[in-house]
């Protein structure tokens, strides 16, 4: 239900909108691009949405006391749209977890945005969601269609490399966190461009494995990215993640490049996605959660419903 709302000498629709952006299991790849850190997404069909309800007012935004760059997400959006004086109530709702790499913050932040324009009756394109989320922090590019490679500090690379075939994704959780903004701020380029070449191979896997939808070649390509990068951020438990994922039939492993989680790809639905599980729980120490989730296509879906993303 919208209603009419006079701000200075216009008339604007004012509404509720709702909007959903998904997480991710790390990501399929990240390094070293030609002398700019990218990464290759790997969105997953579990996400935050958000709700924003506008009134006129002042431009005062309210929302949860623990998602301030969601808010701030919000503050900029309505700039962006020319509506800087309307009020806004930003609600969110993820079960993504926190601090362990799967884009809690970004699709909390993507969400905010997505819903905001909705409640205007507009939409805002995937590269420009990019760059306000890249105004708030470091963003992971699950705004962009399909799987992307996305410069997610500057916004500088922003590809879509095509969409992901079917795909199945067991993102191990454990007990560590990591302080992603804090992670962000040091500076790994030279560390980086020692294993460049192994992203670029890394990277020309994926991308021949999604203009084939060769889920085996995704999988082979996220596993040497998985691998060199233990030299920036080892994980302890990814010696005992391969050992599992060659007894479940698993296309490969991948990682949280800034975070702790690990995921097991699977090329499709099966008995051996359930063995895999329990499995887990029985060789992996400090594991707290198993999340079974599908790999999909990135991008912001508005409208009610949103609790998981068609791709």
């Amino acid at each position: 239900m919208t209603s009419p709302v006079r701000v200075g000498a216009a008339e604007v629709a004012v509404a509720r909108g709702t909007a959903w952006a998904p997480g991710t299991c790390g990501e399929l790849a990240q390094g070293e691009l030609d002398g700019t850190i990218a990464m290759v997404t790997c969105p997953i069909d579990m996400g935050s949405t958000a709700t924003v309800e506008l009134s006129d007012g002042t431009g005062r935004v309210q929302g949860p006391a623990n998602a301030p760059k969601s808010r701030q997400a919000v503050t900029l959006t309505l700039e962006f749209l020319g509506h800087r004086d309307l009020d806004a109530r930003l609600t969110l709702d993820s079960p993504l977890p926190r601090a362990k790499g799967m884009a809690s913050s970004t699709a909390d932040v993507a969400a905010a945005i997505g819903a905001t324009a909705a409640a205007l009756d507009t939409t805002i394109d995937a590269r420009q969601q990019a760059d306000l989320a890249l105004a708030v922090e470091p963003s992971d590019g699950v705004m962009l269609p399909g799987i992307a490679l996305f410069d997610h500090r500057g916004g500088r690379i922003a590809q879509s490399l095509g969409q992901p075939p079917e795909m199945r994704v067991l993102a191990l959780e454990f007990s560590d966190q990591v302080d992603t903004e804090a992670f962000n701020v040091v500076d790994r380029r030279a560390q980086l461009r020692s294993l460049a070449s192994r992203f670029r191979e890394a990277l020309d896997l994926i991308t021949a494995g999604l203009a084939d939808g060769d889920a085996r070649l995704i999988g082979q390509g996220a596993m040497l990215s998985s691998l060199a990068n233990q030299a920036v951020l080892p994980k302890p438990q990814l010696t005992s993640v391969l050992e599992l994922a060659e007894a479940a039939g698993a296309v490969g492993v991948n990682v949280a490049h800034s975070g702790t989680v690990l995921g097991l790809l699977f090329a499709e639905d099966g008995d051996r996605i359930g063995w895999a599980e329990r499995q887990a729980w029985t060789r992996l120490s400090d594991l707290v959660a198993v999340h079974d989730c599908r790999v999909v296509g990135g991008g912001v879906t508005t409208g009610d419903g949103n609790a998981k993303h068609g791709g």
